[in-house]
């Protein structure tokens, strides 16, 4: 069977990690990257100037804090971070989050610093 026939189960990927704030890929879609991760507490205020980002909660519950508001997350739920909007994810609970963007986004955005990871691949 082909790599492409094959279905990505979101709770079998999931289970194979647990470190917090560290994206794992788990496919790609044209020069998207669709990323999990495990989120808990605060991350950094950062930016993407050059694209959207993708949240969509699979599991706790995510504030994506934007300077004038915050965007509450339940499971189910899916938010688009606009390009150039600064924003600082928190999960109060640990949360499983689905991200999508292109190939190649930090996570960290404009901010850098010790959070910052590259994606890794989840087989």
């Amino acid at each position: 069977m082909s790599e492409s026939a094959v279905a990505v189960n979101l709770a079998d990927k999931l289970s194979q990690f647990s470190e917090l704030w560290s994206q794992k890929r788990v496919a790609v879609l044209n020069d998207y990257e669709v990323k999990l991760a495990k989120l808990k507490g605060e991350f950094v205020w950062h930016t993407h100037e050059e694209t959207d980002e993708l949240f969509l909660v699979i599991s706790g519950r995510l504030t994506i804090q934007l300077r004038d508001a915050d965007v509450v997350l339940e499971p189910g739920e899916l938010y688009v971070v606009p390009r150039g909007v600064e924003h600082c994810p928190r999960a109060d609970e640990e949360t499983a989050i689905l991200l999508l963007e292109p190939a190649g986004t930090l996570n960290t955005g404009d901010a850098g610093g010790p959070m910052t990871k590259a994606a890794e691949i989840l087989g």
